[in-house]
């Protein structure tokens, strides 16, 4: 049988999602957690993969496990035994063939700059000290709506046979000291959401034009757009599945 668990996590003491040699991730430690409590070898797949000190409001990940789970006692169990900076909020099952990455639909992601300096945010927020227009940085967010292949703003070599994306919305609010930026998507490249926000950045502070952003995705080099923000700011926050994924 197919479980998927809902999570979240502050990735600031690990080295991303994935499992890495002789690093700390968040996938081997919740393995570590479900194959102690299940008595059984678990491997989990996540719906994406967050880069290190990457957090999440967020995550789903699916395991298999043959017996009849009791998935409110094992989410208490778990919650109990993983370390304070992962969280379990629910356990379910789903059907057979469901899978955490490949079935998900869309996903979101958030960024927070702070344009305060505050010491309780320092781990969680990206700080800016210069102005930023918001109007011109959304501005440029729409125009990401009209395009597909976002190769500008994917690390480079890797390992992908389309870098086209689907960008549902992107936008920026003002929350009292932050500025949140948001975007949705089918799927991300590696490192595409904090480059878009490095080059948006750009364009409030007056670097860029607003215009200028037809250039750089056009150009598909990341030379061409702005620099990768911090990974502190950004956050998964929601992950969306077809209705009928779930087995009630």
């Amino acid at each position: 049988m197919r479980y998927f668990i809902q999570l979240s996590y502050n990735g600031a003491a690990y080295h991303g999602w994935q499992i890495q040699p002789n690093a700390n991730t968040v996938q081997a430690t919740i393995e570590n957690a479900l194959s102690t409590l299940l008595n059984s070898k678990i491997s989990i797949v996540g719906a994406g993969r967050t880069d290190a000190g990457v957090h999440a409001s967020e995550m789903i990940a699916h395991f298999n496990f043959d017996a009849k789970i009791d998935t409110t006692d094992l989410r208490y169990k778990l919650n109990s035994f993983l370390p304070k900076d992962i969280a379990i909020a629910s356990i379910y099952k789903v059907n057979p063939d469901a899978h955490a990455r490949f079935n998900a639909i869309q996903r979101t992601y958030n960024y927070r700059v702070s344009t305060l300096k505050n010491v309780f945010e320092y781990d969680y927020a990206y700080y800016m000290h210069l102005p930023l227009n918001i109007e011109k940085m959304n501005a440029a967010s729409e125009i990401l709506l009209t395009y597909r292949d976002f190769q500008c703003f994917s690390k480079v070599n890797t390992d992908v046979k389309t870098y086209n994306c689907a960008i549902k919305k992107a936008f920026w609010v003002k929350e009292k000291d932050q500025l949140i930026f948001t975007i949705s998507a089918d799927r991300f490249l590696r490192n595409m959401v904090r480059a878009i926000v490095g080059t948006l950045i750009n364009i409030g502070l007056g670097k860029i034009e607003v215009e200028e952003m037809h250039i750089i995705i056009a150009s598909k080099k990341r030379s061409e757009a702005g620099y990768s923000v911090p990974a502190q700011g950004l956050y998964l926050t929601e992950v969306k599945y077809p209705e009928d994924i779930r087995i009630h």
